[in-house]
């Protein structure tokens, strides 16, 4: 019983988890049924028409043969006619309610996989923004109370050292020195290539850096312009696929109460990344970008 219950368990986690997927999949098999359905009524309407012209022909045949006696008046006429009309009219809804019905009921599921995204979206950008406010708090503090340089070093893992190395006389000496402390080649999920097929891509190193600070430049005036600025549309700007954080994060310009930056960087000379140093040095065409990104700015909008 223990097992059957996880298992039980397992499947309504599974089936909430995957319920936009579910209600969305729905949706559409309900709209192809409803409008097969449909098709098929039409098919059944000829039938009833028919019958309708029938019975009208047969009342105005009566009219005419009872035109000379009070037996059948004008009034029984239309009478009888408003009831053929309205029964035929039923016949009709009766014929299509099957596809209504399920249309409808498809039309809600794709409403409610939507609601259901849409709620869940929502949730994640209040998350990441709760995020962000908390990391641009923390460097703040660290900021205040170190300083820019210990910001910075904690950012790019930067550390200092003290070496020996022998001076010009040929004596030791103790030098501090500035050492990256992991990876200095980790970049971050917003990175993307600037290569063959994007935006003012060419084989000259050369012309391809002028057009990227260009674009760096060109992003940097309409942050300041507008006042914020998604990475969707930065990465338009260099003909790269849109991403769905690119949606949601940006920087946002606010020179008296900065979140961020307050500027677009690319990470073209970061001098940590050796993909960006062989760029800028020319021995690269292509260059891996690594943007500075605030955060979630849709929040702070």
């Amino acid at each position: 019983m223990k097992n059957i219950k996880l298992t039980l368990n397992k499947i309504k986690f599974n089936t909430i988890k995957h319920s936009p997927e579910i209600l969305m999949y729905t949706g559409i098999v309900g709209v192809v049924g409803a409008c097969a359905l449909a098709c098929k009524s039409t098919l059944k309407v000829t039938s009833i028409i028919d019958k309708t012209r029938e019975t009208i022909d047969t009342i105005h045949k009566v009219k005419e043969e009872n035109e000379n006696n009070d037996q059948y008046t004008e009034e029984d006429v239309k009478k009888d006619l408003s009831i053929v009309y309205s029964s035929t009219a039923l016949d009709i809804v009766k014929l299509y309610t099957p596809s209504l019905i399920l249309g409808g009921v498809s039309m809600a599921c794709m409403i409610q996989s939507h609601n259901i995204l849409r709620k869940r979206n929502v949730a994640l950008a209040s998350a990441l923004t709760i995020a962000s406010e908390s990391f641009t708090k923390y460097r703040k503090s660290v900021i205040d109370r170190f300083g820019e340089r210990v910001d910075y070093e904690l950012k790019h893992g930067i550390k200092s050292e003290k070496i020996t190395v022998v001076d010009e006389n040929g004596k030791n000496k103790k030098e501090t020195v500035d050492v990256i402390d992991g990876d200095i080649d980790e970049y971050s999920e917003y990175s993307r290539f600037y290569d063959d097929g994007c935006t003012g891509w060419s084989k000259d190193p050369e012309y391809n850096l002028m057009f990227l600070k260009a674009q760096q430049q060109y992003a940097n005036d309409k942050l300041i312009a507008q006042g914020s600025l998604f990475l969707n549309d930065v990465y338009d700007m260099l003909g790269i696929p849109r991403s769905k954080a690119g949606q949601i994060v940006g920087w946002r310009y606010d020179p008296e109460n900065p979140i961020g930056d307050n500027y677009v960087d690319f990470g073209i000379y970061d001098v940590h990344k050796s993909n960006a140093r062989d760029f800028v040095n020319g021995y690269e065409q292509t260059i891996l970008l690594d943007f500075n990104v605030d955060g979630n700015v849709w929040e702070t909008m």
